[in-house]
């Protein structure tokens, strides 16, 4: 892509090399990678509110730097010590700190005020093990409050409402940039009509948890968990979205996988 293209397209490409670039470092996952003690936590939220052509979600833009640069993300960040449970409490859970720096989170970088005890515990992602930063994070859902937007500059310089679909379409066209986790809750929340339904579906479904493997595929990165036939399959052979690794189209085995290599993005959940 050349310096001339629009700036949006431009951040789109530099997220698709980001990735790309993530698999070079990326290894095979062990037993204790996802319950590693050094990997810092985040929380994150989706604030979901019922619009005037259906369900909506905030999504906030971040700056043109550090993390997901030029990314539009759920609200959130990583746990600060003031969010852990009482000292020497060993029965607080990783998951009651996450409510407490998402409550926080949320207020500090939106201007919204929610409780904690309206937080419905969607999913835990953790990510690639061998990449230079790993942040294990747990995402919630919460209806949205009332109030207006007050975005914290240097945090968000942006922020909307949006369908999730609507995001989905416009992160295919290379309209706005999204990092998996953003983009697979997404998909997951398209076909979500009104809040209430997605609470109920979310407590009932409870929470998913994403161990994520990353391997070269045929087209680039694709994006394995647990659930798929390959997940712990050999790095060389693996394939894209709808290929068994040896080129042919029939895969054999459930499928749970999020090809990066172009856009749009191609997830496939089978079986």
């Amino acid at each position: 892509m050349t310096d001339d293209a629009p700036p949006r397209l431009r951040a789109a490409d530099r997220s698709l090399r980001a990735l790309a670039d993530s698999v070079a470092n990326a290894r095979p996952r062990v037993a204790a990678d996802f319950a590693d003690p050094d990997i810092p936590v985040a929380a994150t939220v989706i604030l979901a509110r019922d619009g005037v052509d259906g369900l909506e979600v905030l999504l906030i833009e971040r700056p043109d730097r550090g993390s997901f640069a030029g990314a539009w993300v759920f609200p959130g960040g990583k746990l600060d010590p003031a969010d852990a449970g009482e000292p020497g409490d060993a029965s607080a859970p990783e998951e009651a700190d996450a409510r407490r720096a998402a409550v926080r989170e949320v207020w500090e970088e939106t201007g919204l005020r929610i409780e904690a005890k309206g937080l419905v515990p969607l999913s835990c992602w953790d990510p690639p093990p061998g990449l230079a930063l790993r942040i294990r994070t747990w995402f919630f859902i919460a209806r949205a409050p009332e109030g207006a937007l007050r975005l914290e500059p240097r945090e968000a310089v942006a922020g909307k409402w949006i369908a999730p679909g609507d995001a989905l379409r416009r992160h295919g066209k290379g309209e706005l940039t999204l990092y998996p986790p953003t983009w697979v809750t997404l998909f997951g929340l398209a076909d979500a009509t009104d809040v209430d339904g997605l609470l109920g579906a979310t407590r009932v479904a409870g929470t998913q948890t994403f161990e994520t493997q990353v391997r070269r595929g045929a087209g680039g990165p694709v994006f394995y968990w647990r659930e798929d036939a390959e997940y712990d399959g050999d790095a060389q052979h693996a394939g894209g979205a709808g290929d068994d690794g040896n080129g042919d189209a029939a895969a054999s085995g459930p499928r749970h996988r999020l090809d990066v290599g172009a856009l749009p993005w191609v997830y496939t959940r089978s079986g």
